[in-house]
């Protein structure tokens, strides 16, 4: 872990669900996900075809959620974004079946059930949550996506109760990284002033350079990767590589 100085309390910390709470894309077997449902509806048994659909919608897909703006419209309809990423997909391959946009749709609603079926909760990370609340520290939950989404999520791992706000990006109408977001959770939790609040996530954008830029202090969870960044002006008040590692800053 990569620390290096005497850290001081928050008052406030603003904490990010999937890929920090939740196991979202780090440590699920997404390709495995993918295969599943498509060698189902591919009808075939020609596991090499099955593979090389799934190399092009994960193409395809990189090349989808690189954009902002094709982000934000796309993560509040999974499903669509997702049958569009596999309709290109089928067309770049000449599979017959991409003349059906309905083989496309029903890939995409059976990828997203398998999905949140192989989520789950990283170890530690509630014991770490209760353990930042018995310091008496604010906590919210700041997540993008839809509410369907997300309140499956939160549900299913009772998260609630763990909380003093939550705020989703299409029940607040805002999201990571616009700045009002964070500002707005922050009141919520009682109008904490932004250097004495930390946000605690995986995305780099999302965690750490726009709150930082708002006097927030960013702690990112690296998940194994380079804990520095290789912009200095950008580096992020803190790195760990799991969620459990917060206490050591806490503490």
């Amino acid at each position: 872990m990569g620390v290096v100085e005497m850290v001081s309390r928050p008052e406030a910390i603003l904490l990010d669900m999937d890929d920090t709470i939740i196991a979202f894309e780090h440590g699920v077997d997404v390709d495995a996900c993918w295969f599943q449902v498509c060698g189902k509806h591919l009808k075939t048994t020609d596991l090499g075809a099955v593979r090389e659909l799934v190399r092009a919608i994960k193409a395809q897909a990189k090349w989808y959620w690189s954009d902002a703006e094709r982000h934000r419209d796309g993560r509040m309809d999974l499903t669509a974004a997702r049958t569009r990423i596999i309709d290109a997909a089928l067309r770049d391959l000449s599979f017959s079946s991409s003349r059906d946009s309905s083989v496309s749709r029903a890939i995409a609603q059976d990828y997203g059930q398998v999905r949140n079926e192989a989520i789950y909760l990283y170890n530690d990370a509630i014991e770490t949550i209760r353990h930042i609340r018995s310091l008496g520290i604010k906590l919210a939950l700041l997540t993008n996506g839809t509410s369907a989404e997300q309140r499956y999520k939160i549900e299913r791992f009772n998260l609630a109760p763990l909380f003093d706000q939550i705020l989703i990006e299409q029940e607040v109408g805002i999201g990571k990284p616009d700045p009002r977001v964070y500002l707005h959770a922050l009141e919520l939790l009682g109008g904490v002033e932004p250097e004495f609040a930390w946000m605690v996530g995986d995305n780099y954008e999302w965690e750490i350079t726009a709150p930082q830029r708002m006097g927030i202090r960013g702690v990112w969870i690296s998940h194994k990767r380079p804990l520095l960044d290789p912009r200095p002006d950008a580096a992020p008040y803190q790195s760990i590589t799991t969620l459990s590692e917060l206490r050591n800053l806490l503490d």
